[in-house]
């Protein structure tokens, strides 16, 4: 079993939290990364990183307020995947979640534009190497 202070796979984990909006019609919600940013131009599902003590779904919530403009419960936020996944000398652990019921209309606060797809379309976007995995899983729960 690896000792987590020697191996800096381990010790440096950096955990994520995403949501796929769903929208009446099936569709998913996506952003565009801004200029000046990590994958600046690719398209993400909406989040961010789990602040400490912060459980993940109080972290998303949090997030789709910052991002989004739009309040989520946390209690509504399905689990339904995860990805692993090394990034710039730590290992990102992306939760995704599936949510389908929030108050507000989103809007690109800290995006570049937005975007209601098609499960299926997501793989003619370009989207950063952890989010692609998630595409089919996606697809299987929508």
């Amino acid at each position: 079993m690896p000792n987590v202070a020697e191996d800096p796979a381990i010790s440096t984990l950096f955990p994520v939290v995403a949501v796929a909006l769903i929208d009446r019609e099936g569709r998913v919600l996506v952003q565009r990364r801004p200029a000046g940013k990590m994958m600046a131009g690719l398209w993400e599902f909406p989040g961010g990183k789990v602040e400490p003590f912060e459980t993940p779904e109080t972290a998303l919530a949090r997030e789709l307020v910052e991002e989004l403009g739009i309040v989520v419960d946390p209690a509504v936020l399905e689990p339904a995947a995860f990805a692993s996944e090394p990034l710039a000398g730590r290992h990102l652990l992306l939760l995704l979640y599936i949510c389908r019921d929030w108050a507000g209309t989103p809007d690109a606060l800290h995006a570049e534009k937005l975007l209601w797809c098609r499960p299926e379309q997501l793989y003619d976007l370009a989207m950063p190497p952890a989010d692609l995995p998630l595409i089919g899983r996606l697809k299987a729960l929508v």
